[in-house]
C-alpha cells in the first residue's frame, strides 16, 4: 500500500474517532450547534471514503480505455467533496431553523465541550499531516481532504466559543443561530472546494514556477536544436503532461535528432517525477525565435 493510500485510510480511522467523541458531545448536551458539528463530521468519513477510493483508482497504471492514467479521479473525488459539503449545509440550516423555533436549554455543557474540543485536537493534528503529505505528493484528492478537516477545526472552534456563552448566558436562541453560521461557514468551503477541482478537469497549466523550471531545462539541455517552441503543459493529480516542437537543423539525422529528444527527457524525468513528455521535432525552417525556447550552447 502506497503513502497516499496509507494516509486516505488514515483519515477514515480518524473520521471515525471524531464521529464517535462528536456525536458524544452532542448526546450529553443536546446541543444544535454540536449537533451541527456531529453532521459536519459524518461528511468527513464520507470524504474520507470517496478519497480513498480516488487515490486507489489514481494510482491505476495506464491501460487501453485510458491511456493517459486514472489521475482525474482525484479531482472527481474533491467535487463530490464539495457537493457532500452542500448537503450537509442543508440539513445544518434545518436543524437550526427548527432550533429557533423551539429552543431549548443545553445539558452538561461543560462535558459536552471538553469532549468536543478534544475531537476537535485530533482533527487538528491530522490535518498538518496530511496537507504536509498532500502538497508533496501532489494529490488533489489528499489536499481537498486536508482542507475540509481545517474547515471543520475552525468551525469547531467557532462551535465551542458559541456554546460557551450559550452555558454562561444562559441564552439557549444563540445555540441554533450558532448552528446557522456554522453552515454558512461550510457552505463557502465547499464552494472553494469546488471551484479549485474543476480547474484541474479543465486541465489548467502547471504553477508558473514549474513552468519556468520546465523552460530552463529544456533550454540547457537541448545543444544541438535550434529552438524549442509551442510548449504547453497541463496537470492532472501527480501527474504532469508537457509537450513542445523542437527545431533541429535540417543536416540532423533521425537517430540524432531521437538521441536529442531522449536527453531532454531524462533531464525533465530527474528533476520532475511523475511526467509524461511528448516532443515533436521539426526542421529549422519552422523556428518561431520570437516566441520559442532559446537552446543554450
Amino acid at each position: 500500500m502506497g503513502t497516499s493510500l496509507k494516509l486516505a485510510a488514515g483519515s477514515i480511522v480518524v473520521g471515525c474517532l471524531v464521529l464517535a467523541l462528536k456525536y458524544a458531545a452532542y448526546y450529553v448536551t443536546g446541543s444544535v450547534a454540536l449537533y451541527s458539528d456531529a453532521l459536519e463530521s459524518i461528511l468527513n468519513v464520507a470524504t474520507a471514503v470517496a478519497a480513498f477510493i480516488a487515490v486507489r483508482v489514481s494510482a491505476t497504471p495506464p491501460d487501453a480505455n485510458h491511456p493517459y492514467g486514472h489521475q482525474k479521479a482525484e479531482y472527481l473525488s474533491a467535487i463530490a467533496e464539495g457537493v457532500l459539503i452542500l448537503v450537509a449545509a442543508l440539513a445544518i440550516f434545518y436543524a437550526a431553523y427548527r432550533g429557533i423555533l423551539r429552543p431549548r436549554p443545553l445539558e452538561a455543557p461543560l462535558k459536552g465541550l471538553l469532549i468536543n474540543a478534544g475531537a476537535s485536537s485530533i482533527n487538528a493534528a491530522w490535518y498538518f499531516i496530511l496537507l504536509k503529505a498532500g502538497q508533496k505528493l501532489r494529490s488533489p484528492a489528499l489536499i481537498a481532504d486536508a482542507k475540509h478537516l481545517w474547515t471543520d477545526v475552525v468551525t469547531s472552534a467557532g462551535v465551542l466559543v458559541g456554546v460557551a456563552l450559550v452555558w454562561l448566558t444562559d441564552q439557549p436562541i444563540l445555540d441554533p443561530l450558532i448552528a446557522a453560521l456554522v453552515a454558512v461557514n461550510i457552505l463557502w468551503a465547499g464552494w472553494k472546494l469546488m471551484r479549485s477541482s474543476v480547474g484541474g478537469l479543465m486541465d489548467e497549466v502547471v504553477p508558473e514556477e514549474t513552468l519556468a523550471k520546465i523552460r530552463e531545462i529544456i533550454s540547457s539541455h537541448a545543444e544541438g536544436a535550434l529552438e524549442a517552441h509551442d510548449l504547453r503543459t497541463r496537470q492532472a493529480g501527480r501527474a504532469i503532461f508537457i509537450d513542445f516542437h523542437l527545431v533541429v537543423p535540417g543536416n540532423m539525422t533521425v537517430s540524432e535528432s531521437h538521441m536529442l529528444c531522449d536527453r531532454i527527457e531524462a533531464a525533465l524525468r530527474k528533476e520532475i517525477s511523475d511526467i509524461m513528455i511528448s516532443i515533436h521535432v521539426e526542421p529549422e525552417e519552422k523556428a518561431k525565435h520570437p516566441g520559442g525556447v532559446p537552446v543554450v550552447g
